[in-house]
């Protein structure tokens, strides 16, 4: 039997991930943060508060002890916030062996750092060896991902047999990998994606009709696309999966959280209110800041960025924003 898989993170997708991966000959391994979680998800085989009515199967071993979900596996699977990240690898890195490979499933940009989620398990883990990371990404709600439903995603990395062997060992039947060896682009697109989803649930919030929705997401995606090369990544990857298709899903999908606190901003609700209200982390928030300083060192203009910025910070109106967005001055696409 080959080793089990880890996953760090029991929030939906951590969860919907175990479900997935879950076979009868591959033994998976849940992390679970909260201890009072972990017992209730041990014993009714259920994620009650962040994936109801999924059943977890009985080869997912739930823990709250980082040391006994990472011993003996060679694949670690990191699906936690992003500004958790840094802080939950530390306290995996007495436990890290130099035949672990990590896996982040976690979109976002540090604040302060600006560095992207490889980087920061880079950061940490670093010092004490070479750690070979990947990075999945791609148009995923985990509910759908955790009931079966057909899904494609990107297993990213500069490694090229590494992300072979991600392909062939984390692939299931409804559960398809596709490889790229662009991991800025991946993550880039992943991370600024959800930016473009709270504006696109702004215009939603706002009554502006179909019409605005599909301009903003294409020149969402525009700006996207000049920061991931700004950083190093490849245009082309900003087309595919981990860029224009999460785009997508999470500008459209009624399931995403980013997209639902932009409505809510739009609706006239405050940020405080709409934040307190959510269980699970709308990543885009924080992202907005460290892509808009990310952009600003690299002198790339991502104008809707920006104005989303002013509007989750600064106090400016979701309408005001939104105008000026649509008065800057006229220019060639």
């Amino acid at each position: 039997m080959t080793s089990p898989i880890a996953i760090i993170g029991a929030g939906g997708w951590g969860t919907a991930l175990a479900v997935t991966m879950a076979r009868p000959k591959r033994r998976i391994r849940l992390w679970v943060h909260e201890p009072d979680l972990a017992v209730s998800m041990t014993e009714t085989r259920e994620n009650i508060v962040y994936l109801p009515l999924v059943r977890i199967p009985e080869s997912v071993r739930i823990s709250n002890s980082l040391r006994d979900v990472v011993e003996g596996c060679s694949i670690v699977i990191v699906a936690v916030p992003s500004h958790v990240l840094r802080s939950v690898v530390t306290e995996l890195a007495p436990m890290i062996r130099p035949d672990m490979v990590f896996v982040s499933a976690t979109k976002g940009i540090e604040n302060q750092t600006r560095m992207r989620m490889s980087e920061v398990i880079r950061d940490v883990v670093g010092g004490a060896f070479e750690a070979r990371i990947a990075v999945i990404s791609g148009p995923t709600f985990a509910p759908e991902v955790a009931r079966g439903g057909p899904t494609a995603l990107v297993v990213a990395s500069p490694d090229d047999a590494l992300r072979v062997r991600l392909q062939s060992e984390l692939s299931t039947p409804r559960f398809r990998l596709y490889t790229n060896g662009d991991i800025i682009g991946v993550e880039i697109g992943a991370a600024t994606k959800n930016i473009i989803a709270i504006a696109a649930g702004v215009v939603d919030g706002l009554g502006l009709g179909s019409n605005a929705t599909a301009a903003l997401i294409t020149r969402g995606l525009a700006e996207i696309t000049r920061l991931a090369v700004a950083c190093g990544g490849r245009r082309e990857t900003l087309s595919g999966l981990a860029g224009l298709g999460d785009l997508v899903l999470t500008s459209y999908g009624d399931r995403s959280r980013n997209r639902r606190v932009g409505m809510a901003l739009g609706q006239g609700r405050k940020l405080d209110e709409i934040l307190s209200s959510m269980r699970e982390v709308a990543e885009g928030v924080r992202t907005t800041q460290s892509a808009v300083e990310l952009a600003h060192s690299l002198d790339v203009e991502m104008p809707i960025a920006e104005k989303m910025y002013s509007v989750l910070y600064e106090g400016l109106r979701p309408e005001d924003a939104i105008n000026d967005l649509m008065e800057r001055k006229l220019r060639e696409e």
